[in-house]
């Protein structure tokens, strides 16, 4: 009896603890046994979604309809992993090899991966849809045959960028690293436009739950939650604007032997970016190679976002511009103004206060000028004596804000790219880190002829979209729109804006007026005419600071126009700005003496070109159709734009200095 007792109780004591196992493993540890066997017959991964594409601006040629055109979009592409566990050992390498052969890949990358302790092995990532068709059409009938599991061997959906124009705007839009966030699944960008809009490119990963069973092949599964999609994005840049803008820097660059350069065009009336090129070219493909490369990485960033360098003499219609407002505001409270554009102004005079014994010189010495000849020769010295005359009489403080308040020196212009600029005005009263003031009494001088100041190639292109759109301040933008791809709803669009004037037209005219002496022969920039068409612009040639002091040998050389710019047409408006800066072009002489690294030289005949094949692409018809080279048959000089008033300020610049010993 005790012994019966005895087992009894043991019988109770095993049952006891047999149910607290039971309810442990059932009801406490619950979820995580029915996740472990789950797990050996059912898996989830990602359910990839499509990030957004830009696409290009083919609305801008009025009367054709507009097309989409993606400048980047994400194309199928598939991942290998395989599940070691389900194939035997004596097959793993036959299974290798054939894998290694079928989708191209080294045997020896991918053999260790057949021996590791896991169920699933990552073999290779972005295979195309042939490589995958390829491995599935060997696989099912061996795993049959050799009674394995058919997704043993699985692959996982996803998608990659590709770039249909290859290189094109590379450094604007920028890409995807290939190797996504573990968790989220998600693309890192590598920078410019990716990098921006992020947040509205990427979209939201869905879950697929699949079936891990040699009863059940990998087309059994389900969606268990769908994926949403990124949203597009509708850029302002046109791919064929932006390809006239490509090639043809290229080919200015390569002649001018330079480091590199950038051209950036605008629409002046919306702030429409049209084109913004670089060279040499940044191939978002090919990521990996820039940035393992810190020479190449410096081709991966915008520069004419980025990059703030000293303007030189593309400055001096701006600061022209900023006399005749100075003449408005003293008029204004009933004042004398500082000066008159046929003034004749005297510029032998070579010194300045603050700049000791260095004196100001003048490529084309003369005797005296007026505006228009200041322009069309380029005189630092005229502009010193002007600006001389506005700080004199409104201060320097008037004249700082007129650089910032009338054309956003020293401040960002909003573009949607990362790290842009300020740029740099020096201030009044504002100490260096060195103790010495930023704005001393030679400052105001050297502004005039674009010296002692840092602005961005966009900065400056804002600043001539004040004088082609008639006096506005715009704001630069690349983005037109951005629509859900999911439910098509616009996201941003491109409202109209007003933009704040500046300047009045009668000093807008005057500066434009001003600029087309200087394209036409007895110009710096004259290289710049457009044959057929009226253009205005304005060379600049700076010397880079290196190591603390301007190089004589290393320069930036810039032209910066628009077009068309014909004043004989009431309401004519010019469709766009263009900017050309080359970095170093090499400092030799050409043929007739002209200086190599000079901007009429190195980068008026790039704006040309650019600009003739734009205006020709538009579908723009010839306004100026008898300005062409002497010896052309539809040349006129009669009827030939500007021909009379270049001939008429020839005559008059004659009588003031040929006299005087100066031509």
């Amino acid at each position: 009896m005790k012994r019966l007792v005895i087992v009894a109780v043991g019988t109770f004591f095993l049952f006891s603890l047999l149910i607290i196992q039971f309810f442990r493993i059932q009801i406490v540890e619950g979820e995580k046994w029915t996740q472990e066997a789950l797990a050996q017959h059912e898996f989830v991964v990602n359910e990839p979604f499509k990030r957004g594409t830009f696409f290009s601006n083919t609305a801008i040629k009025k009367g054709h309809p507009e097309s989409e055109q993606p400048f980047v979009f994400d194309v199928t592409k598939f991942h290998l992993y395989i599940d070691p566990d389900s194939i035997a050992v004596p097959q793993r390498g036959e299974v290798a090899d054939q894998i290694a052969l079928l989708a191209d890949l080294s045997l020896e990358k991918i053999r260790p991966e057949f021996e590791r302790k896991s169920r699933s092995r990552k073999l290779a990532m972005w295979l195309d849809k042939d490589a995958k068709e390829a491995v599935l059409r060997w696989w099912f009938p061996y795993a049959k045959k050799n009674k394995i599991a058919p997704n043993a061997i699985y692959f996982i959906t996803d998608y990659k960028r590709s770039y249909p124009f290859g290189k094109l705007l590379g450094q604007v839009l920028h890409t995807i690293r290939d190797v996504k966030e573990e968790k989220t699944t998600i693309g890192l960008p590598t920078g410019g436009l990716e990098g921006h809009f992020n947040d509205y490119l990427k979209g939201k990963p869905g879950k697929r739950k699949l079936m891990r069973s040699p009863l059940n092949p990998l087309e059994i599964d389900k969606i268990i939650e769908e994926p949403e999609d990124g949203a597009d994005i509708h850029l302002t840049i046109n791919h064929t604007l932006q390809a006239i803008a490509e090639e043809e820097l290229e080919k200015g660059v390569k002649a001018a032997q330079a480091k590199g350069g950038w051209a950036t065009m605008m629409d002046p009336h919306t702030g429409e970016i049209l084109a913004m090129a670089q060279y040499p070219f940044f191939e978002p493909a090919n990521y990996r190679d820039y940035f393992n490369t810190s020479e190449k990485m410096e081709d991966t960033k915008a520069r004419a976002v980025i990059d703030g360098f000293e303007l030189g003499s593309i400055m001096k219609p701006v600061t022209m511009a900023i006399c005749l407002k100075a003449n408005e505001e003293l008029q204004r409270v009933g004042r004398p103004p500082i000066f008159d554009p046929l003034e004749k102004v005297n510029v032998t005079r070579a010194y300045f206060p603050g700049r000791g014994s260095k004196p100001l010189k003048d490529t084309t010495p003369a005797r005296s000028l007026n505006m228009y000849m200041a322009i069309q020769k380029s005189s630092n010295i005229y502009m010193a004596q002007l600006i001389e005359r506005v700080i004199n009489t409104l201060g320097n403080d008037w004249y700082r804000r007129a650089l910032v308040e009338l054309f956003g020196f020293g401040e960002k212009t909003g573009i949607e790219l990362p790290a842009e600029s300020f740029g740099i005005v020096p201030r009044p009263g504002k100490l260096h880190p060195n103790g010495t003031l930023e704005w001393s009494l030679a400052t105001p001088h050297s502004l005039a002829f674009g010296h002692n100041l840092l602005a961005t190639s966009l900065q400056m292109l804002r600043a001539y979209a004040v004088l082609a759109n008639g006096g506005y301040l715009v704001r630069p933008t690349l983005i037109r729109k951005i629509v859900d791809k999911n439910s098509q709803r616009l996201l941003v669009g491109q409202e109209k804006k007003r933009f704040p004037r500046v300047l009045s037209k009668e000093s807008v005219f005057e500066v434009v007026k001003a600029m087309k002496y200087s394209t036409k022969p007895g110009g710096t920039s004259h290289f710049a005419e457009i044959n057929g068409y009226t253009e205005a612009g304005k060379t600049g040639t700076a010397e880079k600071i290196v190591d603390g002091v301007y190089s004589h040998e290393r320069y930036i050389s810039s032209f910066i126009g628009m077009a068309p710019a014909n004043l004989q047409i009431v309401n004519v408006k010019s469709r766009f700005v263009v900017i050309v800066s080359i970095d170093e072009p090499k400092h030799f002489t050409l043929e007739g003496g002209r200086k190599n690294y000079h901007g009429g030289a190195c980068a008026a005949p790039i704006f040309r070109e650019i600009a003739r094949r734009t205006l020709e692409y538009l579908g723009i018809e010839p306004d100026d159709p008898h300005g062409y080279p002497s010896g052309d048959p539809r040349y006129d000089p009669v009827k030939a734009d500007w021909v009379t008033e270049v001939r008429e300020l020839k005559l008059l610049f004659d009588e003031w200095n040929r006299k005087e010993g100066y031509s």
